[in-house]
């Protein structure tokens, strides 16, 4: 268990003289640089997102990508004449990710000390100095797994389903129950463990503690008789989110203890987070043992300080940093209507 580390999520990329060789208002047959095809290609491959900051005329710029053949890697373009900073914080903010997991890649000096100076945790890279980028440990996952490879693919389902919900007149669980949810949880697996560690490096805002395990420790944690570790998963009818949780409960006689519960930040609003609790809750409560929970505050994960709170927990103890809270289970809901819930 170590302190976490960051890596690259998402890579923002200029268009002019970035992706392309030449301005597209002033010639229409600009260049695609083969370097960035194949850049584009690897990191899709490892997981790593990618995204537009251009200042350039949308409909244009959108359809040079698709005669390119390449608009499909990029999630929430922003093509306009704002500055790049506002344009790399909304990217930051559609796909729900942290800003010091993003890469900014742009030709010219004045952008890129523009986003710099606003954001510092931003990763600044000059399009002009490409050579050697795929080799950089930010853009290299110490495992590349089936979640991995189908990440983007999962993100534009999620824009399917956030343009859905949209348009939809009525209450939001009403919007849940038409999507057909099916969460399940069940012991982790060797086959789960490459995903596992790849979870508690890229969770920051719904993970409890901030702790990163390696496979290493996680397969230990899943062979050993005092731990319990549970991988969830959920999908709908527009198709999978992948391996989305993972949970790490302590297990002794009189007391269970969540060590770590976190969730793909990509499943925030379908309330899966409250049934993990309250399945581990009612697992607790079935063995007729004290339920507590392990967190540790981060600049991030208030969202599952008040997720455990919301749930019936509340802090007994303090260990340095670590709060200890417990749940004396009269706040147990059942599985919502909306979600069907399958265990092992």
């Amino acid at each position: 268990m170590k302190a976490k580390q960051q890596s690259i999520k998402c890579v923002v990329w200029d268009l002019d003289n970035t992706v392309w060789d030449g301005i597209l208002l002033e010639d229409r047959e600009v260049v695609l640089r083969p370097q960035v095809v194949e850049i584009l290609k690897t990191l899709d491959e490892r997981g790593i997102l990618h995204s537009i900051a251009s200042r350039n005329d949308y409909d244009l710029a959108m359809a040079k990508l698709q005669e390119f053949g390449i608009a499909d890697y990029f999630l929430y373009p922003q093509i306009h004449w704002n500055p790049k900073s506002a344009s790399v914080a909304q990217v930051a903010q559609d796909i729900n990710i942290g800003l010091d997991t993003l890469a900014f890649i742009d030709d010219q000096p004045f952008e890129r000390e523009e986003v710099a100076f606003t954001y510092a945790q931003v990763l600044c890279i000059d399009s002009m100095q490409l050579d050697g980028l795929l080799e950089r440990p930010e853009f290299n996952p110490r495992f590349i797994t089936e979640d991995s490879r189908l990440r983007r693919q999962m993100y534009m389902a999620d824009i399917r389903r956030n343009r859905e919900e949209e348009q939809y007149v009525g209450a939001t669980e009403e919007f849940l129950a038409t999507l057909g949810m099916v969460f399940t949880i069940h012991p982790a697996r060797e086959e789960d463990l490459k995903r596992a560690e790849e979870l508690t490096v890229r969770t920051n805002q719904l993970n409890t503690t901030g702790y990163t395990y390696s496979y290493e420790e996680l397969d230990e944690l899943s062979r050993s008789p005092r731990h319990r570790l549970l991988i969830s998963q959920l999908e709908d009818r527009h198709g999978t989110y992948g391996k989305i949780g993972l949970t790490l409960i302590e297990q002794d006689p009189e007391v269970w203890t969540i060590k770590l519960l976190l969730m793909s930040c990509r499943v925030m609003s379908k309330g899966v987070g409250m049934v993990m609790i309250h399945h581990l809750a009612r697992l607790a409560q079935e063995a007729g043992v004290k339920l507590r929970a392990e967190f540790v505050s981060t600049d991030r994960n208030r969202q599952m300080l008040i997720t455990y709170k919301f749930a019936g927990f509340k802090e007994v103890d303090r260990n340095g940093e670590v709060m200890i809270m417990e749940n004396n289970y009269s706040a147990i809901q059942p599985t919502p209507p909306y979600v069907t819930l399958i265990t092992d």
